[in-house]
This record gives structure tokens, C-alpha cells and sequence, in this order.
């Protein structure tokens, strides 16, 4: 991830909610729930490639910052920590982009596996600790474009 760029739009999470509605960008996500909402910027990761890479041997990323992994079709995913330098949250979402899943602060070089569930289509990685300092939790929605399809529709689509 370009964590430069990342830390720049990071920025624009301090922005009021009202201009954060608005944002739906392949570079910015949203998450919604009950306690509010908040923007991350995001790299995607969207292929085979990007996703095995995802933010291995990355040393830190700018607080508001994340990555958002997008597969073909809904799947029982696994995650781990090889090469991980730093705690992460990881988010796991359904093809509407509704939570399903929070694993909080996976530590760094462990490669134990952490599932996701059946179903997974989306899940986003940010700093550990920042769900639970948000107050993320299964039945919040992700807004960002790659979410949704024809047949299965965004919980809070990009219009």
C-alpha cells in the first residue's frame, strides 16, 4: 500500500459524517453500526496475488488506514500472521457487506490460522485494537464499491 497516500487520506476521516457519506471511492470504506460510522483508506487487494501478499512486511500503517480483501464469490476463508509485522484487526464480511466476524489484534509472525466462517466475501484488515476502540461488531455494514453485485445487493451500497 502507498501508506504516504494512505496517511494523506486518512486525513479525511476527521472529516464531519456528512461529508463522509458522501465518500464511496475505490480508495475509502466506510463501516456503519449502531456506535456511528468511520472511513478508512484502503488498498485492494482483489486478486490471488495481492491478497497472499496483503500487508506482509509492512513496519506500520496510518491509523485510518486498512486493507480490503475482495474475492470472486462468498468462501470460508483463513487468515494468518507469517511475515506480519504489526497487530491487526481483521473484519469479516458477508456478500452484502454486512459483519459476520471480528478477530481482534492477530499478533505479528504467528501462523496460526484465523478463520472467518463460511460465506466471506470481503474482510478488511486495520490496526489492532481499532474495532474494539470503535465499537465494531457483527451486524455493522462495509460501504465501498467493490461490495455487492447484481444478485446479491450491498446493506449499504455506493449510490
Amino acid at each position: 500500500m502507498s501508506f504516504l497516500r494512505a496517511a494523506a487520506l486518512a486525513v479525511a476521516a476527521c472529516l464531519p459524517l456528512a461529508a463522509q457519506a458522501s465518500d464511496c471511492a475505490p480508495d475509502r470504506l466506510t463501516v456503519r453500526g449502531d456506535w456511528g460510522q468511520a472511513g478508512f483508506a484502503v488498498e485492494v487487494a482483489d486478486d490471488a496475488r495481492a491478497r497472499a501478499q496483503g500487508l506482509m512486511n509492512v513496519p506500520e500503517m496510518p491509523r485510518m488506514a486498512g486493507m480490503l480483501f475482495v474475492y470472486d464469490a462468498p468462501q470460508s476463508v483463513a487468515f494468518w500472521m507469517r511475515n506480519t509485522l504489526i497487530p491487526l484487526d481483521m473484519i469479516f464480511a458477508g456478500p452484502d457487506g454486512t459483519v459476520r466476524r471480528v478477530h481482534d489484534r492477530a499478533q505479528p509472525h504467528d501462523d496460526t490460522p484465523i478463520p472467518g466462517g463460511p460465506g466471506i466475501q470481503y474482510v478488511l484488515e486495520i490496526n489492532g485494537g481499532m474495532a474494539a476502540r470503535l465499537g465494531i461488531a457483527p451486524g455493522d455494514t462495509l460501504r465501498h464499491p467493490a461490495i455487492g453485485s447484481d444478485t446479491i445487493p450491498a446493506a449499504d451500497p455506493c449510490d
